[in-house]
């Protein structure tokens, strides 16, 4: 983070100085919510939460080293030589400080929402434009009204190009990080089942994500999927101009001759308004065309050659325990534990399927948010691992899950397995754990799948 003065701060908060403190040039050079991460410099933001309150540990902060920090309260006693800027809403004011900074540095900004994939499309996104400039990226999991303004912090004047995952559960959030950060390309990748349970509805989920469109103009761009319907809906409604991607022959930004190469990926021709080229992508699924497509048509918005866009599709790196493949011993694991929603487990189990081994194993878990759609749902994605033809077991994990195997023991699948918990999950590994064995790992953050996919590596271990 380049020095914000305490002048700044005032300025973009509406904030009010406590105590005696009058150098208004005096700088921050880090923003910390964490008062274990404070070093000399730093700003503390005091949030609150649901386990606990950072206001507790405001002058623990600043004896560590921080320069001063928001506060929604009136300390009893002002620490000499810190500043104590009070504002009425801490995250709030998190956010207006972001947004301040970041209109420091006049460089495009990429927004990237929707139901699935968004992550591997900020990646792609990234991996592709980097060939050519030096990019400022969303890490791990920062998309929210926290996440996106810590990530804003770590610009400098040396960043060309910025690539914001946007993450959302309500009506309003997207809002207020398009607020944030006015993108100049929003990206929507699909619109799913994810958070159903707070929306309602596609319809409504397709309302939230195109809060993303508020702040721009006929001289910015949207990049959506053509093969979405509700997207497709989009068409003339919204002020940017739009680019679909897909493979149904009618986008601008279309993959063909997809052939997938099991551990290897997949390779495709694809072709835009601009060129056509061949190219391997590093990563596993036939749904990684879009965020191939995507990356093209984001690539080309700002300059780049089909040489280029092709280097950085083939320099993708996917996310930790995104489809990451793993190999022990003889054992692949396929760990996709990071999150999960129905769109994304059939498009894993479709991976799964088609990646040869001697036998091929889901292990799959709750899928959370969905409401009252939940039990149906799960019903559905155990149908569909029936439908496949070839795998060999199903391990369902959870209490949700329970509708997931009972559909899936509806099915040709010689072996489905119910535990309650990891822990019972955990018994059933041995035999499953086999030489040859392909074994995906998936299910939502809340169910800590990395645990099993630990246990899956130790029993694998040669």
């Amino acid at each position: 983070m380049e020095p914000m003065t305490v002048r700044q701060l005032l300025a973009a908060t509406g904030g009010t100085l406590l105590g005696s403190w009058t150098d208004l040039e005096a700088a921050v050079t880090s923003v910390e919510t964490d008062s274990r991460a404070i070093h000399p410099g730093a700003l503390f933001v005091a949030l609150r939460g649901e386990q606990t309150d950072g206001h507790r540990y405001i002058t623990g902060a600043l004896e560590n080293g921080a320069a001063g920090c928001l506060t929604e309260e009136v300390p009893e006693a002002l620490l000499p030589g810190k500043f104590y800027i009070r504002v009425p809403s801490t995250m709030q004011a998190i956010g207006q400080v972001a947004r301040a900074y970041k209109d420091r540095f006049p460089i495009p900004v990429i927004g990237v929402t929707g139901s699935v994939g968004k992550t591997t499309t900020k990646d792609m996104i990234a991996a592709v434009l980097g060939v050519k400039y030096r990019v400022l990226k969303t890490e791990g999991n920062f998309n929210n009204e926290l996440g996106l303004p810590l990530t804003l912090f770590r610009l400098t004047g040396k960043d060309q190009i910025c690539v914001l995952e946007m993450g959302m559960n309500h009506f309003g959030e997207i809002d207020y990080l398009t607020q944030i950060v006015r993108p100049d390309v929003a990206v929507i990748t699909n619109i799913g089942d994810a958070h159903i349970e707070n929306l309602g509805s596609r319809e409504n989920i397709l309302k939230a994500k195109s809060e993303i469109f508020g702040p721009m103009t006929e001289k910015d761009l949207a990049v959506l999927s053509g093969d979405d319907p509700l997207l497709r809906t989009l068409e003339g409604q919204v002020a940017p101009s739009i680019l679909f991607c897909g493979e149904k022959g009618q986008p601008p930004y279309e993959a063909r001759d997809i052939q997938q190469l099991g551990s290897k990926g997949l390779s495709c021709t694809v072709k835009t308004p601009k060129t056509q080229f061949s190219v391997t992508v590093p990563a596993l699924g036939r749904h990684m065309i879009y965020p191939v497509l995507m990356a093209c048509a984001v690539g080309e918005k700002f300059g780049m050659t089909g040489e280029e866009l092709a280097q950085g599709i083939r320099a993708f790196v996917p996310t930790k325990m995104r489809m990451n493949v793993i190999k022990q011993g003889e054992v692949t694991i396929l760990d996709d534990a990071y999150n999960a929603n129905p769109q994304s487990m059939r498009a894993a189990l479709e991976v799964l399927s088609q990646s040869g081994g001697d036998s091929r194993v889901a292990i799959l878990g709750d899928m959370f948010e969905l409401g009252d759609l939940g039990p149906e749902l799960h019903r559905s994605v155990g149908e569909f691992a029936g439908s496949l033809g070839n795998l060999s077991a199903v391990v369902a994990v959870g209490d949700l899950a329970w509708n997931l195997y009972d559909a899936a023991c509806q099915s040709s699948i010689p072996n489905v397995i119910y535990a309650k918990d990891k822990e019972e999950a955990k018994a059933f590994l041995p035999e499953l754990v086999k030489p040859g064995a392909v074994i995906l790992a998936k299910a939502s953050r809340g169910m800590a799948f990395e645990e099993l996919v630990l246990e899956v590596k130790r029993l694998a271990k040669p």
